[in-house]
């Protein structure tokens, strides 16, 4: 097996596109954690604990992972918060049911589809279009969890706010990785916009690691919610707050309404599921591409024998990277709000058309750009051209009962619009739809319309074993790499057999339907001549995944956090 990073780095760049705007900051390897009882594995330290503490009372998986979102707004804003979305999957191990909870941000209903063009109706740059209140959807995680505390929470909705408002309140310390992003001034909203700019750059200094930094704002406004419920946000005086700071931005003002705020609602809706060798796979159904782009690359890779293959070898790198090729090429044209567009998600993951993409794959050379399969009862849609930024984070958690969360969570772009309201900053979610509504005079599926939700990667996943029982909870931050990122530690477990903390050690590798991007200071960078022998364009540069997983087995649970990141397993 290939080992960890030989080193980390952090590099200062241009962000774009296909550039990730996140540091790798140097952490220690870390080892797999073993669990009797319960286990929490979520990208900060505290964050983790918040969770731990509420398993130990006996709480639920959803009560941990909303005491677990509520520490990661104050302790990794860049990544996610109460401002932004997240997809939510459950599993009730009482009666073995997978749902999910679509808590995804929509566009304001005055957001129309030439949002982020300019006077000659071209898109704005990404840079411009990103920062500022133009780019805020309206926030849903708050609503998703409420709604899933409603089903499956255990413990008093109030109790689940303590540990993150006496950390607002005494304060917590800031992580290398926080500073370190800060410094390289990697959004620079946060520059630009006041009061984000006091807080993250106090006398015009990015905070420092090791300091202990205060919010009492957020404090008041999770004391608020814990009393009255998501309402105050929704409804509330918080709600005309968001909204004035987003009309009244000094960036880009935007079109967000309290009526938005008010009219928003977390969506019930049923996992996507599939079979991979002899498990069932399961991810988040549209606006998410998760759930179709992973199975895809994992059924359109069955008719190989890759857990005979080297782990990381070129052999089934070359595989992977193909069949990521097919997966990414139909996810452009095809993947939408199901609300707004016709998403033939049977279709893109049945047998048949399964082996009819997989035929495309040479395992001696690479295919080039993919294009689309051909779906029927379909319109002409065009490409998008969507911005899809890393900062994101994942939570995994199985709780004393057996049940189990996979959530991603989103602002979007690191800190988000830059827009911050009462301690907390606002997402900049509306430029995951496509900038260019219209491309060589086909409409985009994945367009902004009023009310819509913007299509994302992100890819919480559960896998279970033929006889039904719960394998394996996974997920990751990364953009639109996350599908790749999931995709891959998904092989490592299933068909390497690897622990999970093993399979997200193992570098990484991606492609997008465009380049083959091996993670740098890894032994992939061996092989970069012998993929471009089969073809490939190589590019070596930081694959910052961030995948925290737990697996599942009768008599214990194990569970791996991404070196890469802060993240911690804690478990009993």
């Amino acid at each position: 097996m290939l080992s960890l990073l030989n080193a980390c780095v952090v590099e200062e760049k241009v962000i774009r596109e296909d550039r990730e705007p996140e540091a790798t900051v140097a952490i220690d390897d870390k080892s797999v954690v073993s669990a009797q009882k319960f286990m929490v594995a979520a990208a900060n330290p505290y964050a983790s604990q918040a969770g731990f503490n509420i398993l130990q009372k006996g709480g639920s998986a959803v009560d941990a992972a909303i005491a677990v979102q509520l520490v990661l707004t104050l302790v990794e804003p860049q990544s996610s918060g109460i401002g932004g979305g997240a997809f939510i999957l459950h599993y009730d191990n009482e009666t073995k049911h997978l749902t999910s909870f679509d808590g995804r941000e929509t566009a304001p209903r005055k957001a129309t589809q030439d949002l982020f063009l300019n006077e000659q109706g071209q898109p704005v740059r990404w840079i411009d279009a990103i920062v500022g209140g133009r780019s805020v959807g309206v926030p849903g995680v708050l609503k998703a969890l409420e709604l899933a505390h409603q089903k499956h929470g255990k413990l008093p909705w109030s109790e689940l706010f303590i540990d993150a408002i006496n950390l607002a309140e005494q304060g917590f310390i800031v992580s290398e990785r926080l500073s370190k992003l800060l410094s390289l001034k990697l959004n620079p909203g946060l520059l630009q916009l006041q009061p984000a700019k006091q807080y993250f750059y106090p006398n015009n200094r990015a905070l420092v690691a090791g300091t202990r930094l205060f919010n009492p704002q957020l404090a008041h406004v999770y004391k608020e919610i814990a009393k009255n419920g998501a309402d105050v946000f929704y409804q509330g005086w918080l709600a005309k707050n968001i909204v004035k700071a987003v009309q009244n931005s000094a960036r880009a003002p935007g079109r967000l309404t309290t009526g938005d705020l008010s009219a928003y609602h977390a969506k019930e809706v049923d996992a996507v599921c599939g079979g991979y060798r002899q498990y069932k796979v399961c991810g988040m159904a549209p606006p998410s591409s998760g759930g179709i782009s992973v199975l895809q690359i994992l059924k359109q890779l069955e008719q190989f024998d890759i857990k005979d293959m080297p782990v990381n070898g070129v052999d089934a790198i070359h595989l992977f990277t193909q069949s990521s090729r097919l997966a990414f090429a139909d996810r452009a044209k095809y993947i939408a709000d199901p609300a707004y567009a016709k998403v033939p998600v049977n279709d893109l993951i049945s047998d048949s058309y399964i082996k009819q993409r997989s035929a495309l794959i040479n395992p001696s050379s690479d295919m080039g750009k993919a294009q689309p399969g051909e779906v029927k009862l379909l319109t002409a849609q065009a490409l998008d051209n969507a911005i899809e930024m890393p900062s994101t984070s994942h939570i995994s958690i199985v709780d004393g009962d057996g049940n189990a969360i996979s959530m991603t969570t989103s602002i979007e772009m690191a800190f988000g619009s830059a827009v911050f309201v009462d301690g907390f900053l606002l997402n900049n979610q509306l430029t995951d739809f496509s900038l260019a509504p219209v491309v060589n005079g086909k409409q985009v599926a994945n367009r902004l319309q009023p009310n819509k939700r913007p299509r994302s990667s992100m890819s919480p996943t559960m896998v279970f074993n033929s006889d039904g029982s719960l394998r394996l909870v996974v997920g990751s931050p990364g953009g639109s790499r996350i599908i790749n990122y999931v995709s891959q530690t998904l092989i490592a477990v299933l068909d390497w057999e690897l622990d999970i903390q093993n399979a997200i050690n193992l570098p990484k590798v991606t492609n997008r339907n465009d380049i083959t991007s091996i993670e740098k200071a890894t032994n992939l960078v061996e092989l970069k001549p012998m993929l471009e022998a089969k073809g490939h364009q190589v590019s070596v540069r930081d694959l910052n995944s961030g995948i925290h997983g737990i697996e599942v087995f009768t008599e214990f649970l194990r569970g791996g956090a991404d070196p890469r990141r802060e993240g911690k397993v804690l478990g009993q």
